[in-house]
């Protein structure tokens, strides 16, 4: 067998081991019927995971890859929770062509919990890195008919702080204003309120000049910290 079958057999195996059916319904509700879980709670699976991402045994970055895509056609939202914290652990060695696998797993078996950590620490990391790439893809996220794209196109600075891209958020956040989707007017006063921390009164300016358009939800998580 190859490293990635292994590696995908013995995950499975010890999640496996884990199930637990009461868990998992109120896992699977609590996602609105979107996924399947096998019954572990984040606390367990983060023990059980630990293992296969100690350094020791990470495998090598291609077949590390491969391994995330193979995990994200399984079934149960376990294998996608687990995936992306593993496409993590390569970060530093983040290349132009790692694009491809973070908008594959941004627009497949999409939802809050892979997408968030996959725009804030995923794309994040791309676009620091390759900062002449931003333009172009964000573009394309931002035309495209995908909701979870444009979410993440919002979300990718939200931990940039001092290093914010201003003129490029406001543009980001005007194309997305006048949308009536929870995530995305969440996910505009999601970074309006993050960057409260560092530039308050960029923001409140922001919200006074786009008032009218900016939806309640958004003004709302804006301005909640201030």
């Amino acid at each position: 067998m190859s490293i990635v079958n292994d590696y995908i057999i013995a995950l499975e195996d010890e999640f496996s081991l884990n199930r637990n059916l009461e868990v998992a319904t109120s896992q699977k509700a609590y996602m609105k019927d979107n996924f399947i879980f096998f019954g572990m709670k984040t606390d367990l699976r983060r023990e059980l995971q630990k293992p296969f991402l100690q350094k020791d045994h990470l495998p090598a970055k291609p077949d590390a890859l491969q391994i995330v895509k193979l995990l994200w056609q399984k079934p149960e939202r376990d294998f996608q929770l687990f995936g992306q914290e593993l496409f993590f652990k390569y970060v530093k060695q983040i290349e132009l062509v790692d694009i491809e696998l973070i908008e594959y797993v941004i627009t497949h078996k999409s939802w809050w919990d892979t997408v968030d950590f996959i725009a804030v620490k995923l794309a994040g990391a791309y676009f620091k890195k390759f900062p002449q790439k931003r333009k172009e893809v964000i573009s394309n996220w931002l035309n495209s008919e995908n909701m979870w794209l444009k979410r993440s196109a919002i979300l990718f600075q939200l931990k940039y702080k001092t290093e914010i891209d201003k003129n490029f958020l406001s543009y980001i956040i005007q194309q997305n204003l006048n949308s009536k989707e929870f995530f995305i007017n969440k996910a505009i006063g999601w970074m309006l309120r993050e960057y409260t921390r560092t530039n308050p009164y960029w923001v409140i300016e922001f919200v006074n000049e786009n008032e009218a358009a900016l939806s309640n939800l958004s003004r709302r998580e804006a301005l909640r910290l201030l």
